[in-house]
């Protein structure tokens, strides 16, 4: 870990590197999950659901990138492999057959509220435990992209 000078100790920025990083995890699997059920749905609601999940996995990138340089900034390196991301992740990939539309959608739910709930207890973690408002407060923004796309899921069931 590098030297960074911005009024956090080490073990602060380390603490808050660890929660990060299983977050960068979870975000990986849920955008390859994403992009599966992109590539595979089936059915009468094929293009608005082709459509939908295309447009939550291009936000998923946005986000995978925000974490990944929240990261770097922290003076911590990103994990940058799958076999990192399964071991790190708190959630699943998709195995197996292709799940029908609405079987999709609810796993995508089912995935934005864990990360929902994950970011809850992390958000506080950090700022509470580790004394980082910044990620704090970067936390809260994601969990707020999150809620949107949970909800937006839920309307579609």
């Amino acid at each position: 870990m590098e030297y960074v000078n911005i009024g956090l100790e080490q073990t602060q920025r380390e603490g808050v590197i660890a929660l990060l990083q299983t977050l960068l995890a979870d975000e990986e699997i849920l955008y390859t999950k994403t992009r599966n059920f992109h590539w595979n749905v089936t059915g009468p609601r094929f293009h608005d659901l082709h459509e939908f999940f295309e447009s939550q996995y291009s936000e998923l990138e946005g986000t995978i990138d925000e974490v990944a340089e929240r990261i770097r900034s922290l003076g911590g390196v990103p994990l940058g492999s799958m076999e990192g991301y399964l071991h790190t992740a708190r959630l699943k990939e998709h195995t197996g057959h292709p799940l029908d539309a609405d079987g999709m959608i609810a796993a995508l739910l089912a995935d934005h509220e864990a990360v929902i709930q994950s970011l809850r207890q992390d958000l506080a973690t950090a700022n509470e435990k580790h004394g980082d408002a910044g990620t704090s407060d970067f936390l809260t923004g994601l969990m707020e992209d999150h809620e949107k796309t949970a909800w937006m899921l839920r309307a579609h069931l």
